[in-house]
């Protein structure tokens, strides 16, 4: 499996941004090869319509039938890539690419959703649920700060990784990282004036 399928055409990124094509390409990376009815079975969606967003998936390079798994009865399909990545800079130059940008940063907020929701502490060691969880900050950074501490943050993740591959207590972990700037507030843009609350 490739690193990374990075895309540049907004109209591909808004391919995969369809809720159903989001969730069975995160199925396929997360659990591997599947056919289009077991896919439908976890999803809840017949095996004719997770087959039809399969092979637009297909179509556009996000993945391809697993050959070293055939299924003389049905397609099995295997993700091409670990993860989707796209320029949000380059992204920005039409308002499809807005758009795109805009629909992929929802659904992932979806997706995070989902898993909060899922995630059940009973019966987890003392050491994952000190482990797990979600923590947010208000911290005042310049851009450049802000792009360091992402590209700092994937350094890590990759080097704890590596560090971490084959040890027998470790656990596939969902990992969110996001930063934005403060939406102005109309009030605060009249104004002219900027609040930090919550501090």
């Amino acid at each position: 499996m490739e690193e990374a399928f990075k895309i540049s055409d907004p109209r591909v990124l808004k391919v995969v941004a369809h809720p159903l094509r989001v969730r069975l390409l995160g199925l396929l990376r997360a659990d591997g090869p599947a056919t289009a009815s077991e896919l439908g079975r976890t999803v809840g969606e017949s095996s004719g319509s997770t087959s039809y967003h399969l092979r637009e998936l297909a179509k556009f390079g996000f993945i391809e039938e697993d050959p070293e798994r055939r299924d003389g009865r049905e397609r099995r399909w295997r993700a091409r890539h670990r993860y989707t990545s796209w320029d949000t800079d380059e992204m920005s130059a039409t308002a499809e690419g807005r758009e795109a940008v805009k629909i992929m940063q929802l659904r992932q907020v979806a997706v995070l959703e989902q898993m909060v929701q899922s995630y059940d502490i009973a019966g987890r060691s003392a050491e994952w649920l000190q482990a797990a969880g979600m923590s947010d900050y208000w911290v005042t950074l310049p851009a450049s700060a802000l792009k360091e501490l992402m590209d700092r943050l994937e350094e890590l993740i990759h080097d704890l990784e590596a560090r971490h591959a084959g040890s027998p207590d470790a656990e596939q972990v969902h990992l969110w990282v996001a930063g934005f700037p403060r939406g102005r507030t109309t009030e605060e843009s009249a104004s002219g004036e900027s609040r930090e609350d919550g501090r």
